[in-house]
């Protein structure tokens, strides 16, 4: 059933915007018909951030106005991919904290707003920075992950130096599989997590 809708979700400055226009252009990379929706309303440079990366990669973007309703935001972008007939809807949401209880509340609208849209639950991913400690995501995670039912993990800022530590701990306190890992800041540097390919590269660096 079309389209598919991925909300993007996680704290501040952990890669959502950025990580919703590299996951854009993977999908469009495969065929796939992508529109962007901009529901990062509290941040301007966010709705800029997403549109200045659509027209870099040729991927529409709906975007609201500074301060608008993001569960708006996100139904409108849904009905516009609709009658675009466009494959998938990538969220981008603001970036918040677990401890705020409006924000996190706001979240769980959205994601219900994206479900009564298509009739169906839309899957989340969780951007994490794979660069920090362990202590930087708990509890977050599992906030989010109860929150809006978070289906697998990206960890947008992968830095291989940690030897792994991070992306072992989050998937194993969370207990969902990690999706994709960002290496860099070009649109193709976002890659398919592959453990085993990942092991080998700790094993055999000096």
């Amino acid at each position: 059933m079309h389209p598919a809708v991925i909300l993007l979700v996680g704290v501040n400055g952990s890669g959502k915007t950025t990580t919703a226009a590299k996951l854009g252009k993977q999908f469009a990379n495969q065929g796939k018909k992508v529109l962007l929706a901009a529901a990062d309303t509290y941040r301007a440079a966010a709705v800029d951030q997403l549109q200045v990366w659509g027209d870099r990669l040729g991927l529409p973007v709906v975007a609201g106005q500074p301060g608008s309703d993001p569960g708006a935001v996100t139904y409108d972008a849904i009905q516009a991919a609709v009658s675009r007939k466009m494959d998938i809807v990538l969220v981008d949401t603001a970036g918040r904290l677990h401890t705020r209880y409006n924000l996190m509340e706001e979240l769980k609208k959205v994601h219900r707003v994206s479900g009564k849209a298509l009739s169906r639950c839309s899957p989340c991913h969780l951007a994490g920075p794979g660069r920090h400690h362990r202590s930087k995501c708990s509890p977050t995670g599992p906030a989010f992950k109860e929150a809006v039912k978070v289906d697998g993990i990206i960890l947008a800022k992968l830095d291989s130096s940690a030897k792994g530590g991070m992306a072992f701990a989050i998937q194993q306190e969370l207990g969902l599989p990690i999706l994709y890992a960002g290496l860099g800041e070009k649109p193709d540097d976002l890659q398919r997590f592959d453990r085993e390919a990942f092991v080998d590269g700790i094993l055999t660096q000096k």
